[in-house]
């Protein structure tokens, strides 16, 4: 599943026609599911309000796909209003990140909190484990403690430790699924049994992504060379990439920044040699 991207018109506010347009194009481009509001979504950076809009809308435009909405919250109360919001929108499933700042060294805390929003939230969870962004990393002990909260129903794990996925899968059921969301882990994540991926890359290199979890060794080779040009630019970088091969991206919110024109060059002519690229924007982050 693609991480999508979220469109910010020059006002701030989301640009819907543009969303809905990138919600389409990856669907065309064989994505059979998206996550909304995820890191490379800005997710961080929603208002209250906007998860139903942009699930609503996503729904409006593909209603066979899965739809997994982006949770990031620092209390109950705030993880559990995310959470309503993506109901409201139809959103299929959660995606809700490890709180990081009061209990950021308390896994104990962590495990709480999880625990507590599965008892009461109306929609699936995914944990999601992106230390590279929250400076926590779930524990493997608390991911097989929380699979057995029904409604716990997998995990993304954006660490890059691709052994991981070996090491909590014997203590979990078989209706627990593992996403890996870096990149280039994706090949590794496959042989200790991952289900599938949830990447940024995803937005302009689904194919590759495709092939690189079900075990295709070239199209790893492929997906993380691309994607570390891209990634070294962060989410701005993806953004970037996202246009190049033909999504609409709008206007990062501050305090992410917009790509100068070395980084831009460097990244198109990336996608170019891939025959990734479907027309050149402008450099914008």
């Amino acid at each position: 599943m693609p991480a999508l991207v979220t469109p910010f018109g020059a006002g701030g506010d989301i640009d819907l026609d543009a969303h809905r347009h990138n919600v389409a194009a990856l669907a065309d481009r064989g994505a059979r599911g998206i996550v909304i509001g995820g890191s490379t979504g800005q997710g961080p950076y929603l208002e209250p309000g906007e998860r139903r809009t942009l699930t609503s809308a996503a729904r409006e435009t593909t209603a066979d796909a899965v739809i997994v909405c982006g949770v990031f919250a620092q209390s109950l109360r705030q993880a559990l209003a995310q959470t309503t919001e993506a109901a409201d929108g139809r959103a299929d499933a959660v995606l809700v990140a490890t709180p990081s700042t009061l209990v950021r060294s308390r896994p104990d805390r962590i495990e709480a909190f999880f625990d507590a929003l599965a008892s009461m939230s109306p929609l699936p969870i995914l944990l999601y484990t992106v230390p590279q962004v929250t400076g926590v990393e779930l524990e493997v002990r608390s991911v097989a403690t929380l699979s057995r909260q029904r409604a716990v129903v997998g995990i993304k794990d954006s660490g890059g430790d691709a052994s991981r996925f070996g090491a909590w899968r014997d203590d979990v059921g078989d209706d627990f699924f593992g996403y890996v969301g870096a990149s280039r882990a994706l090949l590794e994540a496959h042989r200790h049994g991952a289900h599938g991926a949830i990447t940024a890359s995803a937005n302009y290199a689904l194919a590759d992504v495709s092939l690189a979890i079900r075990g295709d060794g070239d199209a790893q080779r492929r997906l993380t060379a691309i994607s570390s040009t891209v990634e070294s630019h962060g989410v701005s970088g993806t953004m970037f990439a996202a246009a190049v091969s033909g999504l609409r991206v709008g206007i990062a919110r501050s305090p992410l920044g917009v790509l100068d024109e070395a980084a831009a060059r460097e990244i198109t002519e990336a996608l170019e040699a891939r025959s990734l690229a479907s027309r050149q924007p402008r450099a914008s982050g």
